[in-house]
């Protein structure tokens, strides 16, 4: 424990009441109501079993548990049962902007997931935190002048006072922004942006990681002297990646990339972490995309990554490099998996604002002249097209407004990296019902295989059949969100607090 510090969590106990500052007399006179009609233990316990979601999903209905092999029901559960009369299940929300509580589960799974391919465990051999491992950082081109964080004190950008643009704006900017500046990411001129080059780009940014990974392939047979066809009897080559957006509104694709040997995780690597490093290099400079025009008045364009690659070495030959460990790049990945789009809808900053309304325009653009109006339904999630727009390459591009464009998954990895965030939260429904069982026969819990019995691949044994029908969004009452935003606020302290002990606790020993 740290010096002065009291030997535990300053925020258990009664006499550590939740935080509620800045709630309005209305979440207020929920709160006292709930403590008035007695339901507040039914919130609490409803609280605890939607992991304090501050927009759980409101289910009704009824479920049984059957043996698949005898038929017979083993347990029954209705929603009536419930203590607020409904079943609240978490939403689910990656994005920590939406729900702080289920991107916190979301960004552990992911930690898990990652780090089990940097150090093995969960069915994955040890033996592959031996294997080359690099950290890359694919960047989006530039479009235009935009303000940014510069190193250290150094300002914007600090050019010659007689640097104008052609729509008469200086190009130079000789403040020194930090993270929260509002005009981070903003274009110098908004006019001299280039942003339907931008949106496009986001637009094709999953084919250009998927010909990256393509040309990756390519380069390491290359470098191993063998065909491509021929390339999986001598290595296998395995990643997993997060997309992160910038402030200027594009997305960064952050990966780390390992390599095995032919017999797959764990066996030996055919080259040097330095050898797949140029492969790397090489395969995102020579990396293109074709995106055809929006309509007959737009051109053609050839799509690539920014010029800014960086790869590090994680590892050579089971030795850490670069001054990186896997547990940080672990965190990072997992960090960037919960980023959102940063776009308040509220209060969507201006440049934002200015590349959600491209994406609106440039999909109008592409189905203009529609005989049966499709332009028109442009932003419908799940609006119905003509056979010809339906084929346009563009028809979707306003349902992503909100993405500003990006339509690919935030995560993804190969087959082979590592387990799967389904696997994890099978193993986490298993360790519940497990622990259920062990309380509900006053019996201790065997952790001596334990994650063997959580990670089993074996055929489930029982079938859930249910009737359920949706209710609604979002707790019932104003003050009911309020106390689990702060519930789920006093989970991510007391998490970080158990992070430091574990990190003073290594530094001791």
């Amino acid at each position: 424990m740290t010096e002065g510090r009291p030997s535990g969590f300053d925020g258990h106990g009664p006499e550590s009441p939740l935080d509620l500052g800045g709630i309005g007399p209305g979440e207020a006179a929920s709160i006292v109501g709930r403590l008035s009609d007695g339901t507040m233990p039914a919130l609490v316990d409803a609280l605890a079993k939607a992991g304090n979601c501050v927009r759980p999903v409101r289910l009704v209905g009824r479920s049984a548990t059957v043996d698949l092999r005898t038929g017979e029901i083993l347990s029954s559960f209705y929603s009536a049962d419930e203590p607020l009369g409904a079943l609240y299940k978490p939403c689910g929300n990656r994005r920590e902007a939406v729900c702080a509580s289920c991107s916190r589960v979301y960004a552990r799974d992911t930690y898990e997931l990652i780090s089990t391919g940097l150090n093995g465990g969960k069915g994955v051999p040890a033996t592959v935190s031996t294997n080359p491992l690099l950290f890359v950082t694919l960047t989006a081109p530039s479009f235009g002048l935009v303000h940014g964080v510069r190193d250290g004190e150094e300002q914007c950008h600090p050019r010659t006072r007689l640097a104008w643009c052609p729509h008469g704006r200086r190009l130079a900017c000789w403040a020194r922004h930090d993270g929260d500046d509002p005009r981070v990411g903003a274009p110098l001129c908004a006019d001299c942006y280039d942003a339907p080059s931008a949106v496009i780009w986001q637009w094709h940014a999953p084919e250009l990681w998927r010909r990256f990974t393509i040309a990756l392939r390519r380069r390491l047979a290359a470098e191993l002297g063998v065909r491509e066809s021929d390339l999986a009897q001598h290595a296998r080559l395995e990643y997993a990646k997060v997309a992160e957006f910038q402030a200027r509104g594009v997305v960064h694709f952050h990966a780390l990339v390992r390599l095995d040997g032919s017999e797959g995780p764990g066996s030996p690597a055919p080259t040097t972490a330095s050898g797949l490093r140029r492969c790397v290099l090489e395969a995102a400079a020579v990396v293109r995309c074709t995106a055809p025009p929006v309509d007959r008045t737009d051109v053609e364009r050839v799509l690539r990554f920014g010029a800014q690659t960086d790869v590090r070495i994680v590892r050579e030959g089971g030795a850490v490099a670069d001054q990186i460990t896997s547990e940080q790049v672990a965190a990072y990945l997992a960090k960037y998996s919960t980023k959102s789009t940063g776009v308040d809808p509220r209060r969507p900053l201006h440049h934002l604002a200015a590349l959600m309304t491209t994406c609106r325009t440039l999909a109008a653009r592409a189905l203009d002249g529609c005989p049966f109006g499709c332009e028109e339904r442009i932003a419908d999630r799940r609006a119905r097209r003509c056979g010809n727009c339906a084929r346009h390459p563009y028809a979707l591009l306003g349902r992503w407004a909100a993405m500003l464009g990006f339509r690919g998954h935030f995560s993804t990895k190969s087959r082979r990296y590592s387990v799967t965030l389904g696997a994890l939260r099978r193993a986490r429904r298993r360790f519940h019902a497990l622990l259920a069982d062990v309380r509900r026969q006053l019996d201790k819990l065997d952790v001596r295989e334990l994650e063997e019995q959580l990670m089993a691949a074996d055929e489930e044994t029982t079938l859930v059949i249910g009737s359920w029908s949706y209710e609604g969004t979002g707790w019932p009452r104003a003050g009911d969100k309020a106390l689990a935003d702060a519930a789920a606020s006093r989970a991510r302290e007391y998490a970080k607090w158990r992070a430091e002990q574990r990190t003073i606790d290594k530094q001791r020993a």
